[in-house]
């Protein structure tokens, strides 16, 4: 199995991958997806198990393989240096084992450890996390071999951050890795980002 991963700007853009991959036979329940509160994503119409779901993973795995795919199983999380999240998927249910510290995770925790426990390289975890920091939305999906080609395109087709070019801004910025004990975006600093990386 391969970990395909994409971080995007827009919630909306996220979703449509997650619809794509859905769409394309990949299994809801080796799909992840973990996006920024300040994205505005709502989950009270997601019903009451979302709630009890929210911040546990047992709680977010359970609504992974609902009947109406993943995105009706958005729960509430909160991670470490990020700040509030809204998330469905093995990806959030390993996150949310790790920030309660269920999960072993060697030298790094939370949402970058859950990453690398899944198979993303270390570099490109502390990447996305801090795109999530940052405001963004990480989509994962788990695939064999034989599909990853197919899971990347899907993943393209929704508008996905360019990995290099963004990384390099944050570094251009002094950015080295995420830092989970830094202060997550307040909803001012995640505007200012989106008004700086729209002009990029």
């Amino acid at each position: 199995m391969r970990t395909i991963t994409g971080l995007y700007d827009s919630y909306d853009d996220a979703k449509a991958a997650v619809t794509a991959l859905e769409d394309a036979g990949i299994p809801s329940d080796d799909i992840s997806i973990v996006t920024n509160k300040a994205n505005g994503v709502d989950v009270e119409g997601q019903g009451s198990r979302a709630s009890e779901g929210a911040g546990t993973g047992a709680g977010i795995g359970a609504l992974a393989g609902g009947a109406g795919g993943l995105l009706t199983g958005l729960g509430m999380l909160a991670i470490p240096g990020v700040g509030p999240v809204v998330a469905a998927g093995w990806l959030a249910a390993t996150a949310a084992g790790a920030v309660a510290g269920a999960v072993a995770g060697g030298a790094v925790g939370g949402i970058v450890g859950a990453m690398v426990e899944s198979g993303v390289p270390e570099e490109d975890a502390n990447f996305y996390a801090e795109g999530l920091r940052r405001g963004g939305s990480v989509v994962t999906a788990r695939v064999d071999e034989s599909r990853a080609a197919s899971a990347e395109t899907i993943l393209n087709g929704s508008r996905r951050v360019d990995v290099a070019a963004r990384r390099a801004s944050y570094v251009e910025q002094g950015w080295t890795r995420f830092d989970e004990t830094a202060d997550p975006y307040t909803p001012e600093q995640i505007a200012a980002e989106r008004y700086r990386t729209n002009r990029l």
